[in-house]
């Protein structure tokens, strides 16, 4: 009965095992450093960190969009769409400003004097003597004069 030991020395032998055990494996952490990858992988990012990443990528997306992506608001596609198409009146105002300007009784005598005129004064010169307003119009298209009176100085008729 040399071999039995009581209860209570058999428990305290095993618990000391387990503290010895437990505290070389805490020091095998402490003295191993893990490394980058294995940390990383090993890393879970708490709830409120993943949430703010998806709201600050959702902010920069729409930054990087409207910024140099190309998107653009309603409004300002409403306003691009107005002008180009205020600016396309305009061009055909003029052709038919030039060709009524080229079909007057004369066509020389008045270029002559719209190219003694100064450059602000031509599209006057093209409004009083009616050649902007289309037919049917009493009011020129805005631009049209000062387009005619830039083909027609040109040579472009």
């Amino acid at each position: 009965m040399a071999s039995a030991q009581p209860i209570g020395l058999r428990a305290i032998h095993h618990a000391g095992q387990a503290f010895t055990s437990e505290h070389n494996s805490r020091e095998e952490r402490m003295s191993s450093p893990k490394g980058l990858a294995e940390r990383y992988a090993t890393y879970r990012a708490p709830k409120a960190v993943l949430g703010w990443c998806c709201v600050l990528s959702g902010i920069a997306t729409i930054v990087v969009g409207f910024t140099w992506g190309g998107w653009m608001t309603g409004g300002s596609a409403a306003a691009m769409a107005d002008s180009a198409a205020a600016g396309a009146r305009a061009k055909l105002a003029a052709a038919i400003c030039t060709a009524q300007f080229n079909h007057s009784s004369d066509v020389a005598l008045q270029l002559a004097a719209l190219n003694k005129l100064d450059h602000w004064d031509r599209a006057d010169f093209i409004k009083k003597g009616g050649w902007a307003s289309l037919p049917g119009m009493t009011d020129p298209v805005s631009g049209a004069a000062d387009l005619c009176a830039e083909q027609l100085t040109a040579g472009k008729t």
